[in-house]
């Protein structure tokens, strides 16, 4: 899965991160983008789940670009744990992304084809999308 190799905090506070995250509203490398278009988390596995299903209608053909990374850790604590004792363990990464912002990028396969990975990888995740192409 995707996870970063060093965080700074170990078990971050609940808030959104202060840092100015760069919205990448633009396609820079493919011809084809899936846009979100709510705010919200992505989890590391729904990111690669998403991934896998391009790749596997792709069929190696064109190219992929994944515009976001999960970053920000999550904590959770086990069920029927009495109050008090801490903050839970580490359990999953998430990206957070804005609307607005794009996800993947496809380029060098057709039109029909792209539409229909980026169609099929839309359903891996919990947001809203869009499928864009480049103004060329």
């Amino acid at each position: 899965m995707l996870t970063p190799r060093k965080i700074k905090w170990r078990k971050p506070h609940k808030i959104f991160p202060k840092k100015k995250r760069a919205k990448p509203d633009r396609l820079v490398f493919g011809e084809y983008g899936l846009l979100v278009t709510e705010n919200g988390h992505l989890t590391d596995r729904q990111i690669e789940a998403a991934r896998r299903s391009i790749v596997g209608y792709m069929k190696r053909r064109g190219k992929l670009w994944i515009r976001v990374f999960p970053d920000w850790a999550i904590t959770k604590r086990p069920s029927e744990v009495k109050m008090g004792g801490g903050k839970g363990d580490l359990d999953h990464f998430v990206a957070i992304v804005k609307k607005g912002s794009i996800i993947f990028e496809v380029g060098g396969v057709s039109e029909e084809v792209a539409s229909e990975a980026l169609r099929r990888a839309s359903y891996k995740l919990p947001l809203k999308t869009k499928i864009i192409k480049a103004k060329r």
